[in-house]
């Protein structure tokens, strides 16, 4: 009991993580989440109207895949608390499930940054433009996995619930922001490069999140907006 109330102190006093600095920037730990983009600023103007069609099969699978993922999540509860490590394997299955759910987003109604299709695997495709990687822990924390899926991450569901609705694909502040550079694309041909990165940082703010609640890491995500296709 008493590594969980000085975890939860150390949170308490600083949720993000983060030592501040009076002469004006703020020190946090490096995220363990780097999700990352390529911007092209000429996808088809027509495409995007089909793609609710071209991604179901990917949306069936994701489906099974996520009930996986509830179900390794639980797994690895246990095994955290025990041990105070995350099992490698479902680890890597766990990110391969959201690596998966981000390449689909990008390339539908998540964010519409690609014609090029999503590959059916958990594994890292390097060339594709949509990319999601989280650093393995060597250590996580035994009593913060008691608390910080549903306390200490509950002010952050707040923000993710405005930027995705309550989904990390098409929802949300982001979902809407797909949706007019969807209109510009076929108005225009072009994808508003101001409207992409802010669609960009919107989601990589959920990754963290969703990330920290799914105790992929104990590195509390940031109330920061980084926008555009790079990691900081």
């Amino acid at each position: 009991m008493s590594d969980v109330t000085t975890e939860l102190g150390d949170q308490s006093e600083n949720p993000g993580g983060s030592t501040s600095n009076l002469g004006g920037h703020a020190k946090s730990p490096a995220s363990p989440v780097t999700l990352e983009t390529v911007y092209d600023a000429a996808p088809s103007r027509w495409l995007w109207l089909l793609k609710w069609l071209l991604a179901i099969p990917h949306y069936l699978i994701l489906g099974f895949l996520w009930t996986a993922f509830v179900i390794v999540t639980v797994i690895a509860f246990f095994a955290i608390l025990i041990t105070g490590t995350y099992p490698r394997a479902l680890f890597d299955f766990n990110v391969g499930v959201l690596r998966w759910s981000w390449r689909v987003a990008y390339y539908a109604y998540g964010t519409l940054g690609t014609d090029r299709y999503p590959p059916f695997t958990l594994a890292d495709v390097p060339d594709y433009p949509a990319r999601l990687d989280i650093t393995h822990p060597e250590h996580l924390s035994r009593g913060l996995v008691l608390v910080k899926w549903w306390l200490l991450v509950l002010p952050q569901l707040f923000v993710v619930a405005l930027i995705a609705g309550g989904s990390a694909a098409t929802g949300g502040l982001a979902g809407l922001l797909a949706f007019y550079a969807g209109v510009a694309l076929l108005f225009t041909g072009r994808y508003p490069r101001g409207m992409y990165d802010l669609n960009v940082g919107l989601h990589r703010w959920v990754m963290r999140v969703v990330a920290y609640g799914t105790l992929l890491t104990d590195v509390y995500p940031p109330y920061r907006l980084d926008q555009g296709p790079r990691e900081p």
